[in-house]
């Protein structure tokens, strides 16, 4: 008699939304994150980080990706819980590959702009941007959910291991 092993299946959801380069555009892909991590039940504590991680790249894509009458691209990724937590995976794509984001530090207390990508790079546990032929890119950031209960939060600082890869 052969008895066969159950398997459970990994799901993976995804959400994609395509939004006008604007700043409206830029604040509708923070709603609709928000509104679609919530609907995942993803644990407040991730989904603060990732409305700000949001926040930052889609305001980058429609401030410095910005090509007239070209919108740019929200990608949210929830990887399967596992004996890991899992990852949530946030790629703002825009149509100017020319424009690589800097991280700018030593930034003065005046300045008004300039810090978007630090934000990224304290929330996420990675950040990175990758080419999107033919002739934009993506900016991405991993969120690691270990450790992570639906029903608690946590803050956006603390301990988080950061890394930017450029690939």
């Amino acid at each position: 008699m052969n008895a066969s092993t159950p398997h459970l299946c990994a799901t993976v959801r995804t959400f994609v939304q395509q939004l006008s380069s604007t700043r409206r555009g830029a604040r509708l892909a923070r709603v609709r994150a928000v509104e679609q991590l919530t609907a995942w039940e993803v644990s407040p504590g991730v989904v603060e980080r990732a409305e700000l991680v949001v926040a930052e790249l889609a305001a980058n894509a429609a401030l410095h990706g910005r090509v007239p009458g070209r919108d740019f691209l929200l990608a949210l990724t929830l990887g399967p819980d596992d004996a890991r937590g899992g990852t949530l995976r946030i790629a703002v794509s825009d149509t100017r590959g020319e424009r690589l984001p800097a991280v700018l530090r030593g930034r003065g207390a005046d300045e008004e702009s300039g810090r978007g990508l630090l934000l990224v790079d304290t929330l996420a546990d990675r950040w990175g941007t990758e080419p999107r032929p033919p002739s934009g890119k993506t900016i991405w950031a991993e969120l690691d959910r270990h450790g992570e209960q639906p029903g608690t939060v946590s803050g956006p600082a603390g301990g988080l291991r950061r890394r930017m890869i450029s690939e």
